[in-house]
């Protein structure tokens, strides 16, 4: 099968941080904050544009002003991940064939899981992470089914569309999911090169 390779991301980080305290899109790790991290693993993957989508008090940083990084202002966080993902997903534009979706606070990303997913691109529509049976971000979505984040209620993101669609899905094995930083105890283990 030929399969059209042009990959953008979108990096869902507008979250409200209730359980971290504070916004945790500021919270640093390693002299960055988690969601540079998450734009610097799509930037090292190649994928072009990337949709950071953020809520409307976050200001793009000086030094990430590159055109191919769009900052998308989601003003109604409290309606859930799946507006910000249909967000990301419009702000990607026509020039992109499928969407790579990463977590704005997940800054210890594997390149290789990355890789992974991408590699897995042309069987199915949707390509994710699998560890232990579950399903979980990185998810690649072909634009044929960007259709599927249209009904995303809730702040579960593709949670729900990749349970009840399994023949929609090719699962890529990891050895783990990624952590992300829910708590300041998170970003203190994923600080003291824990796991998280």
């Amino acid at each position: 099968m030929n399969v059209d390779r042009s990959v953008g991301a979108v990096i869902l980080a507008a979250g409200a941080s209730r359980r971290y305290g504070s916004p945790k899109q500021l919270a640093v790790v390693d002299g960055r904050t988690l969601l540079e991290h998450a734009i610097e693993s799509a930037a090292a993957a190649d994928l072009a544009p990337v949709a950071a989508v953020v809520p409307v008090w976050l200001s793009r940083p000086a030094r990430l002003d590159q055109a191919w990084l769009r900052w998308i202002r989601n003003p109604f966080p409290e309606r859930g991940m799946g507006l910000s993902l249909r967000l990301g997903l419009d702000a990607l534009g026509e020039g992109v064939a499928a969407a790579l979706i990463l977590l704005g606070d997940q800054p210890r990303m594997p390149p290789a899981t990355i890789a992974s997913i991408l590699a897995a691109r042309g069987d199915r529509p949707i390509v994710a992470a699998e560890a232990d049976g579950v399903l979980a971000p990185p998810v690649l979505l072909e634009r044929t089914h960007f259709h599927l984040a249209d009904g995303l209620t809730r702040d579960v993101g593709l949670r729900d569309v990749l349970r009840s669609n399994p023949d929609l899905v090719a699962a890529v094995q990891v050895g783990g999911h990624t952590p992300d930083v829910d708590a300041p105890d998170d970003l203190d283990r994923l600080s003291q090169g824990g796991a998280g």
